[in-house]
């Protein structure tokens, strides 16, 4: 890794005593505190890092705040929000690093869902804060459409969720180059075991991340999604990290995916 290298896409929990989850959380994470994933992260080269709020903990960011005021890493994050959050809360958010939110879309009225996104938007844009999704792309093969008109960027977690083995000529995967093409979203190479069934190597995934880091060579970044949550399969995330290689074999362009746009999405 190089110096200044970041993983884009972390979890933490726990302990649970301390951070409670909400009641019927949807998936019941195994403890993974911050000082695990620090241990983990050093251990691989990386000295940034930028904290995902798990749907578990809906609002409350606690785990996540105080893992941030360890200062054991530079940090930043990507929060969870609802409607009755007051903007003196999402200004504290701001401040104590969050730089985004995160939304699950899920199959529903698209202008409902465009009107519920431009309100998101409006609030959060004078923060200069991005949205990431979480999102099937094969569900929604015409939602780059919707995405592109947004007043702030966009960040696709997961490949965008598209079955490797549906290929880069897929709908879904389609709709994301053009997504790409307009300039406004970014793309996180991340957790291929979400969109494979080919441990551990992953190779059906390596076209994919190539067709994003061609059509997007200065807004794709890297992550590990540690600790896995919910995942049928756990990898070694020494492994996602040699992964690199063959997704990325250049070096000037992997410096790029791991320091050079991470610091520029991220503001470090």
């Amino acid at each position: 890794m190089p110096p200044g290298a970041c993983d884009c896409h972390a979890h933490v929990f726990g302990p649970r005593d301390r951070y409670p989850l909400i009641a019927n959380p949807g998936y019941l994470p195994a403890a993974a505190p911050h000082e695990h994933y620090v241990s983990m992260l050093r251990t691989l080269g990386c000295s940034r890092a930028v904290l995902v709020q798990p749907s578990p903990y809906g609002t409350d960011h606690s785990a996540l705040l105080a893992a941030m005021q360890s200062r054991q890493l530079e940090w930043r994050a990507i929060a969870l929000i609802d409607a009755g959050m007051s903007d003196e809360q999402l200004a504290a958010l701001h401040d104590a690093g969050v730089c985004g939110i995160r939304l699950h879309l899920m199959p529903g009225n698209a202008e409902t869902a465009r009107t519920s996104l431009l309100r998101v938007a409006d609030r959060i844009k004078t923060f200069g804060w991005h949205i990431q999704f979480y999102v099937d792309f094969a569900r929604y093969p015409a939602l780059d459409r919707l995405l592109a008109g947004l007043p702030v960027p966009v960040v696709i977690d997961h490949f965008g969720l598209v079955a490797a083995a549906d290929g880069v000529r897929s709908p879904g995967f389609q709709a994301m180059l053009r997504l790409a093409a307009t300039g406004r979203a970014w793309f996180k190479l991340s957790a291929p075991y979400r969109v494979s069934t080919h441990p551990p190597g992953f190779p059906d995934v390596t076209p994919l991340a190539q067709a994003l880091l061609a059509a997007a060579p200065d807004r794709c970044v890297w992550g590990t999604d540690w600790p896995h949550p919910n995942a049928t399969f756990m990898p070694n995330d020494g492994d996602l990290v040699d992964l690199l290689a063959s997704w990325v074999p250049d070096e000037a362009l992997r410096h790029r995916v791991l320091v050079e746009n991470p610091a520029l999405l991220y503001s470090f």
